[in-house]
């Protein structure tokens, strides 16, 4: 019978994920550091990958069908890259049981989390039912939502551009995601400055391609 593991050892966990996969990949702002060394991602694993919670990949969220959570990196970066202020509204899109919406909270973000996946749905529901910075939504991912929104995280990678996700974005407002239209899929940065956007690459990344964003078949006759 497996060994079960106490909050002790969970926190030891986290504080590793922390300082060796985070720090060690120029993760620097403490803001973003605190809030992962302090929310137990744990809870927001499927049960039978909780052991995995910490380690450098991604991992199927709780209660979803095809959702996953972002590998704690990836996610840390392009949190950071986002530069989070507190009193901003936050888009978290396809962030499956709301550990990334719970960051951006953490963070100071009035955080709307929306997800497709209905059991992820169900799940975040119930882990941030007290969450007052956090208002879940179901809904298509490529739609978005009422905005506008200073930040949106796309937690994933999306091989057509957002363009609606993108309309959504407040003046100065940034969008952070994984751009797997590229041979090698990047993060990357979008910038809402004067009515148009301006993106630039961030990191080689990979992250699981969302079906809301890929591109429209074509027939050629």
């Amino acid at each position: 019978m497996a060994q079960a593991i106490s909050g002790d050892d969970w926190a030891v966990r986290r504080q590793h994920m922390v300082d060796g996969q985070l720090r060690s990949c120029d993760v620097t702002d403490q803001a973003v550091l605190a809030a992962f060394a302090n929310i137990p991602r744990e809870a927001f694993v499927a049960p039978a990958f909780a052991s995995l919670a910490y380690v450098d990949r991604d991992v199927p969220a709780l209660g979803a069908h095809d959702r996953v959570l972002l590998a704690p990196m990836v996610l840390a970066k392009l949190i950071q890259a986002a530069n989070v202020q507190p009193g901003e509204k936050a888009l978290d899109v396809a962030g499956g049981s709301g550990y990334s919406a719970l960051v951006l909270a953490s963070l100071g973000a009035h955080v709307v989390a929306l997800e497709s996946d209905e059991g992820a749905v169900a799940a975040a529901k119930v882990l941030l039912a007290k969450e007052k910075s956090v208002e879940i939504v179901a809904g298509d991912l490529a739609d978005g939502a009422p905005g506008p929104f200073d930040i949106i995280l796309v937690n994933g990678a999306f091989e057509s551009s957002p363009e609606k996700l993108l309309d959504q974005l407040a003046p100065g407002g940034r969008l952070v995601g994984v751009d797997a239209s590229f041979n090698a899929a990047k993060a990357v940065f979008i910038e809402r400055i004067g009515g148009v956007t301006s993106r630039r690459v961030l990191f080689d990344a990979t992250a699981v391609k969302l079906q809301a964003f890929r591109p429209t078949p074509s027939f050629a006759f």
